[in-house]
């Protein structure tokens, strides 16, 4: 479920993952190699948030033919 913070939709990174079609071990490996910049936005326990403009990002790496 996402969240609606600052009205900006937030995605957890369970939905973010089967939204863009990768595991989160994909997600992980991408952020900590750089292709990916980590989401600086984290819920009250600590979780990463991931806003619109991620998902469309993260959705573009996976469909890149490299």
């Amino acid at each position: 479920m996402s969240i609606v913070y600052n009205n900006q939709r937030y995605y957890r990174t369970s939905e973010i993952c089967k939204a863009a079609g990768v595991s989160r071990t994909t997600l992980w490996r991408w952020i900590k190699a750089g292709v990916l910049v980590d989401s600086a936005k984290r819920d009250r326990r600590g979780w990463r948030l991931f806003s619109e403009t991620d998902l469309k990002i993260i959705k573009d790496e996976a469909q890149r033919v490299r």
